[in-house]
């Protein structure tokens, strides 16, 4: 065994791990470009969300919004529902800003400066190095998900990665490693050889390329991570006020900043029947999502506001999916054909 930490490693350890990648690396969109936009979208989208997820909106995004300034002059509606079903929207919200900062500060050109790139909304230390070396071919190292489980391992590092001092060691490691020529595509090998090789449970260290340099005695046993927060679950109730053939939505303040939802009820009444549960994730909590049929308000609060149509609203996916399956259920094509909700008297 050849350990990558020494320098007479390095070397041929780049030159094991780019010969895999010309046979085995993913044909993904976002590698076919050098464009900033589009690779910054890619950034944007693939934080906590898988890359097969990814594509098909990716795809269209582009197809919506071509570059900085088509972003930078929609609305934060049209934004928040060409995103509608990726989640964690305040990543489309960043996108929205920082589009709006590189049209009007910068006149449209992508600011090629490492921390210029990192002073934009969303962008951490990760995101700005990813887009200066895919874009603009800086030897600057990645550290994300997969890069930090293989350097976790290719180093046998106790340290938790999720440490401060974890952190700091897996990008002084990945500093070491990357190359002043051919920055991207070595990133790119690093992240698809932890992507298809150097997997979380089941590593496939009888076909890694790279094994013999690896440390780790026993890499199913790393990375090394702090103990997880217990999941938190939380019950929301919403209620669905249907009438003369509109639906009653309010814009939120809170978790989905910006996107229209279904009014909240802060109880239950015993007099308004249960209509739809369901259960989603959101980051460390488990969310039970109970719908009410509820009743047409005499006045409408500030936030709030009748739609015949949502199929431009901004919606966030467990309340358009709450719609959606009442709709089908009910056997209905749209509000006009449910009944009036009548006020209480």
């Amino acid at each position: 065994m050849r350990s990558v930490s020494s320098p007479r490693s390095i070397g041929p350890f780049r030159t094991s791990l780019l010969r895999w990648f010309r046979r085995h690396g993913r044909d993904l969109p976002w590698r076919k470009t050098r464009d900033p936009y589009a690779i910054l979208v890619s950034e944007f989208m693939l934080q906590q969300t898988q890359v097969a997820t990814v594509i098909p909106y990716y795809n269209k995004w582009l197809r919506r919004f071509p570059d900085f300034a088509s972003v930078a002059r929609a609305s934060q509606n049209d934004v928040l529902h060409a995103w509608q079903g990726l989640g964690y929207y305040n990543r489309a919200r960043n996108l929205h800003a920082a589009s709006k900062i590189v049209q009007d500060r910068y006149r449209r050109i992508f600011p090629g400066d490492i921390a210029a790139i990192r002073k934009l909304p969303g962008v951490g230390r990760y995101t700005a190095n990813a887009v200066a070396t895919f874009a603009f071919h800086q030897p600057v190292p990645i550290v994300e998900t997969n890069t930090a489980r293989l350097l976790a391992r290719l180093f046998d590092m106790r340290a938790p990665v999720d440490s401060a001092i974890g952190r700091e060691r897996l990008w002084k490691s990945a500093a070491q490693l990357v190359p002043r020529r051919n920055a991207a595509h070595f990133n790119s090998a690093l992240v698809d050889l932890g992507a298809l090789v150097c997997l979380p449970d089941k590593p496939k260290c009888n076909v890694c390329p790279v094994e013999k340099f690896c440390c780790a005695k026993n890499p199913e046993a790393l990375p090394i991570k702090k103990s997880k927060s217990r999941t938190k679950r939380l019950i929301e109730r919403h209620a669905l006020v249907v009438s003369n053939g509109k639906i009653l939505l309010e814009q939120s303040s809170a978790r989905w900043r910006g996107m229209w939802i279904l009014p909240r009820l802060e109880t239950q009444s015993i007099t308004d029947p249960l209509v739809h549960t369901s259960i989603f994730p959101f980051t460390r909590h488990q969310v039970k999502l109970v719908v009410c049929h509820g009743q047409a308000p005499r006045k409408l609060l500030p936030n709030q506001r009748w739609f015949r149509s949502i199929g431009g609203v901004a919606m966030p996916s467990p309340h358009l999916r709450a719609v959606q399956t009442l709709f089908n259920d009910l056997h209905v094509r749209d509000y006009r054909s449910l009944p009036a909700t009548r006020r209480r008297t």
